[in-house]
């Protein structure tokens, strides 16, 4: 495997920067809380049990914590709420969870039955079964088949809500795991089918195949029969790559064309490899660009950045098209067409292939819309597809042996409908879901903050009826702002029942460094610039009070993941700001992040606290250190996942700590089974929303 010298010299001089370093991230002498990094430590769980004990004391013992937590568990326990399906040609497929099937089922119906008000489902798998059988807490993360009869799978199952999974071969026709099947042990990383007998894997195989982030950077070819230990690899990236791979280049037919391989140079930067005469080439694309598919004969490509190329000049955020055969004569020679480039305010939000279209979701000001996209006699022709104005659509399933596709749409206040066409064109609905809270007299507002350098920032407000702008609503503001990760309307469900109903304004912020409005509005504040994002955070609660939408007693902060380093930041900054904090699942600790759970492989969004130079853009708005004496905090309530091996609970336990140490009011929550996304049943996520909106009613409302 030959790589460009350029490439290892840099990577080379970055380990010797952050070696020397070394001594400027915080210890045990400088934090006195770092054993709490020990997810599953006897020390750590005796001080997650004695937490959670306080918290359901305090938060559970209010006598609305059961009607706020049955009124969730009814909703995600809903019978009647629209089962989400693929298309596979053994039917539409479903995974669905309730009172029942806590853990879930793996489920099969037709498109006629769908369509009715009661489908008749044939079970597939049942985690439940499997899980009670097994003894273990198994989460079923979703299943990859073999193309185009789909019918062997390889079936990914958590234990305990972990990102790592095991890989297990399924039969579709037998409903069974195939015995003697092929058969993967735990790990991050991924596995694809190249034929009945043949798996591209890319896994932890032991020592020096993982990254410093903890993905693999190696992948072998497996043949079924033979020792995984004894596959040959096939690519191998380098350690200080985020996470590498090599993996196939399909079309909608299930054709293979040839190989491809990814270097992950960072979080958002990649470079890619495409197998010709025996040896890896390097595709000539940006960092920030990459391939996105096939479809009508054409290869397709994404940038983030603006391409030069064969003489033209692509704008950021463009669809750009090469002829397929041209591309596997010659991949960097291919001349290269535009499918798409986006108008002002707008961004593709996402692609989807069916048989013979292309399908590109697109949002305008942060509205939704899907265009439908074809390619016949040398050119691309462009249709868009009727769904609701002022909504937010997609698309949520497209066929690649038929044809067919499903969308959807949403907003606010109105329940999501799903939409069915035969080719794309004249969607029609097919499901609607009830209404899960009285919406009526409600409004919608979109409004925009000046932020701290004039940037126009815009939010949404929603307010239930009988709001005024006396500065007295209860007003939870949410947003994430990071990873070119939109925050969208969509149906707020639960939290219109257990919030809007009982008169909260509920506020959702658009702020640089999310996708918005393109590659442009996350890129503009990243790493040395990422204090723009707590500003624009901050910008949008001080406009809200000036509206007199509400005030500092009666304001609160929600966010998780990055959103809850986005609230960590506002009230560590701005405590007077608000008078609530939720912090879930928090990156929190910004000068040790890199050392827990996956923190590595997010140093292109935030820099690297080992380099001093980074570890200045990153200390000064850090909030575990900025946890200080002499300042009165909003009663922060920080929760986490013990299973969580993304950000890892160590940044709430931490924070926790922090302001207990102070002297202050808190409260810790821990879910002791649920990874990243919380918990792993609806029981288990009813009781996290229930504790949430317990504490913000006596934080804001009482």
């Amino acid at each position: 495997m030959k790589f460009v010298s350029t490439l290892a010299i840099a990577a080379a001089m970055t380990i010797a920067q952050s070696a020397a370093a070394q001594d400027g991230v915080p210890g045990p002498e400088e934090d006195p809380y770092i054993w709490l990094e020990e997810a599953r430590s006897d020390r750590a769980l005796a001080w997650v049990e004695g937490e959670n004990a306080r918290t359901m004391e305090l938060l559970a013992g209010d006598p609305r914590f059961d009607m706020l937590k049955n009124e969730a568990l009814a909703i995600f326990d809903a019978t009647d709420r629209i089962p989400g399906v693929s298309f596979t040609p053994y039917g539409l497929v479903n995974f669905w969870q309730d009172a029942t099937n806590p853990k879930g089922l793996l489920r099969l119906t037709t498109l006629d039955s769908y369509r009715t008000d009661t489908p008749q489902w044939e079970t597939v798998l049942d985690i439940d079964a499997l899980a009670a059988a097994e003894g273990r807490e198994w989460v079923f993360q979703g299943m990859n088949c073999l193309p185009p009869e789909e019918r062997y799978c390889l079936v990914s199952l958590s234990d305990g809500g972990k990102d790592a999974g095991e890989l297990r071969e399924f039969d579709m026709e037998t409903r069974q795991f195939v015995e003697g099947g092929f058969r993967l042990p735990e790990s991050q990383g991924s596995a694809q089918w190249v034929d009945r007998d043949t798996l591209l894997v890319s896994r932890d195989f032991g020592e020096g195949t993982l990254t410093e982030s903890r993905y693999p950077f190696t992948t072998r070819e497996w043949k079924r029969g033979t020792p995984l230990a004894e596959a040959p690899e096939i690519f191998r990236g380098e350690p200080t790559d985020v996470s590498s791979g090599a993996s196939l280049l399909r079309d909608s037919s299930g054709t293979i064309h040839g190989r491809l391989a990814r270097r992950g140079l960072s979080f958002h930067e990649s470079a890619y490899y495409w197998w010709q005469d025996g040896d890896w080439q390097k595709l000539d694309l940006p960092t920030k660009a990459g391939i996105a598919g096939i479809v009508d004969g054409r290869v397709l490509f994404s940038t983030d950045v603006d391409w030069e190329t064969g003489g033209q000049t692509f704008a950021a955020d463009s669809l750009i098209s090469a002829d397929l055969e041209e591309f596997k004569a010659d991949p960097n020679g291919a001349a290269k067409s535009l499918v798409w480039a986006p108008a002002e305010r707008q961004t593709k939000q996402g692609l989807a292939t069916s048989a013979d279209s292309l399908y590109v979701n697109l949002l305008d000001n942060v509205r939704g819309q899907v265009l439908k996209f074809d390619f016949a006699d040398g050119e691309w022709s462009v249709a868009e597809v009727a769904l609701p104005q002022n909504a937010t659509v997609g698309i949520s399933a497209a066929s690649d042996e038929t044809g067919e596709v499903m969308f959807s749409s949403t907003d606010f206040l109105t329940p999501s409908t799903v939409y069915y066409s035969a080719d794309g064109s004249n969607p029609e609905p097919i499901k609607t879901s009830p209404a899960r809270f009285d919406a009526a007299g409600m409004t919608v507002e979109q409004y925009e903050a000046t932020s701290a350098d004039g940037t126009k920032i815009p939010y949404f407000v929603v307010m239930p009826e009988g709001a005024t702008k006396d500065g007295t609503n209860p007003t939870l503001l949410t947003g994430y702002g990071g990873f070119q990760v939109p925050r969208l309307p969509g149906y707020l469900g639960a939290t219109g029942k257990m919030w809007l109903e009982r008169g909260g304004v509920y506020i959702l912020g658009n702020m640089r460094g999310g996708g918005e409005f393109g590659p442009n509005w996350h890129q503009t504040a990243i790493r040395e610039n990422k204090q723009r994002t707590w500003d624009d955070f901050i910008a949008i609660a001080e406009d809200a009070i000036a509206r007199g939408i509400t005030s500092a007693d009666h304001f609160g902060i929600q966010g998780g993941s990055q959103g809850g380093l986005l609230v960590g930041t506002a009230f560590t900054q701005r405590p007077n700001l608000f008078d609530a904090a939720i912090v879930q699942i928090p990156l929190f600790d910004m000068l040790r992040y890199h050392e827990i759970g996956r923190g590595a492989s997010w140093i292109g969004e935030y820099g690297d606290p080992r380099i001093p130079e980074q570890r200045a853009w990153i200390e000064p708005y850090s909030p575990y250190q900025k946890l200080l004496e002499n300042k009165d905090y909003p009663s922060p309530f920080f929760w986490a996942s013990t299973a969580d091996d993304r950000t890892h609970p160590a940044h709430a336990r931490k924070g926790a700590a922090r302001v207990k140490e102070l002297g202050q009011d808190y409260y810790y929550f821990e879910d002791t089974q649920g990874g990243h996304s919380g918990g792993v049943d609806n029981e288990q996520r009813a009781k996290i929303q229930a504790l949430q909106f317990v504490y913000l009613l006596q934080r804001l409302a009482d």
